[in-house]
């Protein structure tokens, strides 16, 4: 499986073949393989430099496989790499590597329209498709089932999501509302209109199983309306966490990206993010030294990490991708050497801030899935928080609700209330207090929320 993102992705699958072409010259039998976004993108370069690869198939191919491996038992080269309008896999029901893990994730849609300038996405994975709700939601079920405690929905554009399938049904129409955008937002492709969207989705996964977690990723800032932002308030399990990638804090390279707002737009969004959820944690992504990115630039985007002060963020030095829009229009002019230093700046300034927001946390009572032991000791437990912040903690009997009579030695898949202790940039630390569900922790806080803002009236 590949990804064209970025170039170092690439790099990493041309060594694997290169390492695997030696393993086939001892083993005849071997078949190698390329899947994904990069045999989609590279398939004529594969073909031509790599005689060795068997096997090429594009993102949207996948069940065509069974055929395409028998054709390479001719002696042939098979090659799929057509790309659909309609392909979401919503059939394939996707099997669990590890099974010992409480996390799964439900590919909800492929594909993105929105066309950044930067981006390969919509040459590899083609137009925006989703699945029908009913099928995510079978899946989501059969996972809870299964004991997962926490699901991500994923998608190149996940919030974006819509479902024209039940829009389309005689025995369920639907008016063909228009997308309601973020405020200071636009697309350039038409409004679209009708279909169930992500909040319909939101909503029905959240009632469906509400001691499990939900989180999603990857978003465009543009499809934050209102309804989506008043779930994830209102519903507990919808995790208080967003991922609102940025891209750039400059409204001249947001403009030169093609995302469809400027910097004054985004920041407000934030501002009226944090004002609905109060108590969010924020992440998101950045580009260091797009194409025309000036050093003024490059100090907008700093000045915004201070400014939203995020709990994670992905950051990358730029690399040309072909077909994209930069690589027909503009020019990658920013020196190597100063995409690697402005990359290292953001990640300095990451680090402090990631700091400060932990050690913030400290004194707090959190609500934490245990996912695995701790790499540096068998005798803690490691898991993320509400926050998806990684929190360490000893291993112990402990009561169960609370309750001191009743007690139990916690396991992966469970939910411990932590004391947190200690905090580093990426990690909490702290003492387990009690096992508990996410439902009763939820109620739990807005009793005790509750009881503190009455103890202030009275004391007034």
């Amino acid at each position: 499986m590949t990804c064209s993102i970025r170039e170092g992705a690439e790099k990493k699958i041309w060594n694997r073949v290169d390492a695997l072409q030696a393993l086939k010259r001892r083993k005849n039998p071997v078949k190698i393989g390329i899947l994904g976004c990069m045999a989609e993108r590279l398939k004529s370069q594969i073909l031509e430099e790599k005689k060795s690869v068997d096997l090429v198939c594009g993102p949207d191919a996948y069940k065509d496989l069974p055929r395409l491996l028998s054709v390479t038992y001719t002696g042939q080269t098979a090659v799929n790499v057509l790309l659909s309008l309609e392909e979401t896999y919503a059939d394939v029901m996707p099997i669990r590597l590890s099974e010992s893990s409480p996390s799964a994730f439900v590919s909800i849609m492929r594909g993105c329209d929105n066309m950044c300038s930067y981006c390969i996405v919509p040459f590899t994975r083609g137009r925006e498709r989703s699945r029908p709700i009913t099928s995510i939601l079978d899946e989501v079920k059969q996972l809870r089932d299964q004991g997962i405690k926490e699901v991500t929905l994923l998608g190149q554009n996940v919030n974006s999501y819509r479902d024209l399938s039940e829009y389309s049904s005689a025995d369920n129409p639907r008016p063909k509302s228009p997308t309601n955008l973020a405020k200071g937002f636009k697309t350039i492709y038409k409004t679209k209109l009708g279909g169930l969207r992500f909040a319909d989705l939101l909503d029905h996964v959240s009632a469906s199983c509400p001691d499990m977690r939900i989180r999603f990723t990857s978003p465009h800032p543009k499809d934050f309306p209102d309804e989506v932002l008043q779930l994830i308030k209102e519903r507990a399990n919808i995790c208080k966490q967003i991922h609102i990638p940025a891209q750039s804090g400059s409204t001249a390279v947001l403009e030169a990206m093609r995302r469809g707002y400027s910097r004054e737009a985004y920041l407000e969004l934030i501002q009226h993010i944090k004002e609905t959820i109060p108590g969010i944690k924020l992440s998101s992504d950045f580009i260091a030294g797009f194409c025309g990115e000036t050093e003024e630039d490059h100090l907008q985007t700093l000045s915004m990490l201070d400014l939203v002060r995020y709990h994670c963020v992905f950051y990358f030095p730029y690399s040309l991708r072909e077909k994209t829009h930069a690589h027909r229009r503009l020019k990658d002019d920013v020196p190597h050497d100063v995409k690697l230093r402005r990359h290292e700046e953001i990640s300095v300034k990451c680090r402090g801030i990631f700091g400060e927001l932990n050690a913030e946390a400290v004194g707090e009572t959190q609500l934490v899935l245990i996912e695995s032991d701790s790499k540096r000791s068998a005798d803690q437990w490691a898991g993320r928080n509400d926050g998806n912040t990684k929190v360490i903690f000893n291993k112990a009997s402990l009561p169960v609700g609370g309750d001191s009579s009743c007690s139990g030695n916690p396991s992966v898949g469970d939910y411990v209330a932590v004391h947190i202790t200690e905090s580093s940039s990426q990690t909490l630390k702290g003492e387990p207090l009690f096992m508990t569900s996410l439902q009763t922790f939820s109620e739990d806080m807005i009793h005790h929320n509750r009881d503190s803002h009455n103890t202030q009236v009275l004391n007034r």
